[in-house]
């Protein structure tokens, strides 16, 4: 491990003025997924700006009626808040779902959002990798690549972002908020995310330096009735194979409002707008469930090692909407 200089940050533009002095430096959360790069060399910061001690640790009720989560908080608090388990509940199940208890008493929500890939070859650094080296190649399209993307992969890169809380997030239309030395800014979590194309080491939409402060979530009644659900290798700690955050509103048997993300299917948390835009007005029926799936996953493009994923995905969708066509049927 490369030897680093270490600063506590005692308020938000103290920490942005000391990454701005140095770009090769990092902010410093939970350190769940730093810490581990750093071991292996794919991170070699020259400094970590440790952020734990910043006034970013509260989840707090918006004036429109959201809910505003500090980027600090820890995920076994946010799992665990009130509010969020009663008004938004896929994103309490998506948070427990993640890891061990004793990670999500550490990881943060800010750097939730910021955790790299866990690809082999992103992680080996014998390795080429165009995401850590750019220009290097990406040998998952040829090599391993069984849980890696079918939608929105290009040739560049065919590596699934890890996140589930993302997941939730993205089916309710988050928020990001940060901070740079030029002063505050925010994000739709729609665009933080960028494509692959061409630049896949380019992950999200922050300016350099940027500090995540916190995460919006607006007020979003049909989230109320909402399910995370996640396909995974082995019962508990580990990455998803596959993954739905679902919200359905149902009146009289029909679809009110649908609103669905996918998770480990592609470089960043993927929302389904081509389902959503089949089940909004149509019956909440099975039959309907499956062309949803069918809709968003036409865009599709699996390598000989995931082409499971797809018909996985789609039994998945299948099965959460039904489960909460069914809550909404009692």
């Amino acid at each position: 491990m490369r030897a680093f200089d270490y600063r506590r940050a005692d308020d938000v533009p103290g920490a942005v003025a000391l990454l701005d002095a140095d770009p090769d430096a990092r902010y410093l959360g939970g350190g769940t997924n730093l810490v581990d790069l750093m071991r292996t060399g794919v991170e070699r910061p020259a400094r970590l700006v440790d952020i734990r001690r910043l006034p970013l640790d509260r989840i707090e009720p918006t004036d429109d009626g959201g809910l505003r989560i500090g980027a600090t908080v820890t995920n076994s608090d946010l799992a665990a808040h009130p509010e969020v388990r009663r008004r938004y509940p896929a994103l309490t199940e998506a948070v427990l779902a993640g890891a061990s208890g004793q990670l999500r008493n550490m990881a943060t929500v800010g750097g939730n959002l910021l955790q790299r890939t866990r690809c082999g070859y992103f992680a080996d650094v014998t390795k080429p990798c165009n995401k850590r080296l750019p220009g290097s190649g990406c040998p998952a399209v040829e090599g391993e690549h069984h849980n890696h993307a079918v939608l929105g992969a290009t040739e560049h890169c065919v590596a699934v972002h890890p996140s589930d809380m993302g997941v939730a997030l993205a089916a309710f239309d988050a928020v990001v908020s940060y901070r740079t030395a030029d002063g505050p800014g925010e994000s739709a979590f729609a665009d933080f995310y960028l494509p692959v194309g061409d630049t896949p080491h380019r992950e999200t939409v922050l300016p350099q330096g940027a500090l995540v402060t916190g995460i919006t979530l607006p007020p979003v009644p049909s989230a109320a009735r909402s399910r995370y659900r996640k396909v995974r290798e082995r019962a508990s700690y580990a990455f998803a194979i596959g993954s739905v955050a679902a919200a359905l509103d149902v009146s009289n048997g029909v679809v009110r409002e649908a609103r669905l993300a996918l998770g480990a299917v592609a470089s960043r948390p993927w929302r389904a707008h081509a389902a959503e835009r089949v089940l909004n007005g149509a019956p909440a029926s099975a039959d309907y469930f499956a062309a949803a799936a069918d809709a968003e996953l036409a865009a599709a493009r699996p390598l000989p090692g995931n082409a499971y994923k797809v018909t996985l995905m789609r039994n998945l969708m299948v099965a959460v909407l039904s489960e909460l066509a069914e809550e909404a049927a009692r």
